[in-house]
């Protein structure tokens, strides 16, 4: 199975592509279809296996189809700033080519 396969929006692909990815991982796999569908996910895979992908690409690919908007629109929670960092990274690497703006915050920082 190849990314085109799952209906992404283009530059969802492009920047997957950019990134090195050839195929979905397998809870890309069964996530995204799911998802995209607007239905609830819970996934439990090994570190390094795409989780993040596979929640986040459909989130920016509902964004996409959205009109532009200056409140926030997302939220993602996640236990520790290092995860919460790396979460950030992976949206604006996919979002490359969006017109989407993130960002991280978290506590105990100036």
């Amino acid at each position: 199975m190849l990314f085109e396969e799952l209906k992404l929006a283009a530059p969802l692909l492009q920047a997957v592509a950019a990134l090195g990815y050839k195929e979905p991982t397998p809870i890309q796999i069964k996530a995204i279809p799911h998802a995209l569908a607007g239905r609830d996910v819970l996934g439990c895979a090994q570190t390094g296996t795409g989780k993040t992908a596979a929640f986040a690409l459909p989130i920016l690919h509902a964004l996409l189809g959205k009109p532009p908007s200056k409140k926030i629109r997302v939220l993602v929670l996640s236990p520790t700033r290092e995860l919460a960092a790396q979460i950030y990274e992976s949206f604006r690497d996919y979002g490359k080519h969006a017109n989407l703006r993130a960002a991280v915050i978290f506590g105990g920082v100036n």
